[in-house]
């Protein structure tokens, strides 16, 4: 974990609600895909955390949804410097993909997988990709991912864009050595329902301090409680327990 400050280069809206934050700042290359970061808004006590969706020399590009008052207001920021701890989390482990890696998001799931999906092709690795959202207007970065050179599949909820349906509908149309997914509780399970393969879960849960300290949000797996900020928010498949 490192703090550093950061100036906003770019920070314009991409979809309902989301936007994207392109940040300069030194420090950028030791993050890790599925790695996050946490801002500081002032007057807010809490920072935000927020998955890293690329990096690129010395920047950091952040997607995110602008649903409270400290997002709101991060939203509207045009100019000036942010206060970032970096570094945090584990991130997915590229070493375990296999040859056909698949990356499953939905909604604010999605970004991180944009850097996962960069360094697995880097390393020569098929990947393919869906994308999971609730209607058209809310559909980011599926572009980005098919520039990389992953075959993408899109699903939304109401039918308006790609397939309709939920991202489990569609696993079958993919053939996978090993799947890493992000997004909301009930598509986790979804996926792990229908995966034939193993795999690595990123899990969104609220946090407190995020680096450890305050064990707010601790979740219980096979072999005791974990911290989502710290142990996670990355785990495997084989050490979950899901629960109604």
């Amino acid at each position: 974990m490192k703090q550093v400050i950061c100036k906003i280069r770019e920070n314009k809206k991409i979809a309902l609600n989301t936007y994207r934050m392109v940040l300069k700042g030194d420090d950028m290359k030791q993050l890790k895909p599925g790695q996050f970061v946490n801002v500081k808004l002032e007057p807010f006590f809490l920072r935000r955390p927020i998955s890293i969706c690329d990096v690129k020399e010395d920047e950091l590009t952040l997607i995110y949804k602008a649903v409270g008052e400290g997002t709101k207001m991060m939203s509207e920021l045009k100019e000036g410097k942010l206060d970032l701890l970096i570094g945090l989390g584990n991130g997915y482990d590229l070493s375990k993909s296999g040859e056909r890696p698949l990356l499953i998001g939905g909604g604010v799931g999605v970004p991180p997988l944009y850097y996962l999906a960069k360094k697995l092709r880097e390393q020569g690795k098929e990947v393919s990709v869906i994308l999971g959202f609730n209607k058209k207007d809310e559909i980011f970065i599926e572009k980005e991912f098919i520039d990389l050179g992953c075959k993408v599949l899109v699903t939304t909820a109401d039918g308006s864009y790609g397939t309709k349906g939920f991202v489990s509908d569609v696993m079958d149309e993919v053939e996978y050595s090993y799947f890493y997914t992000c997004g909301p509780l009930p598509m986790l399970k979804a996926v792990n329902n229908k995966a034939e393969s193993e795999g690595e879960f990123s899990f969104e849960e609220r946090m407190g301090c995020g680096f450890g300290a305050c064990m707010g949000c601790s979740i219980k797996v096979k072999d005791g409680y974990k911290r989502v900020c710290k142990e996670g928010p990355v785990f495997e498949r084989k050490e979950i327990l899901w629960q109604d």
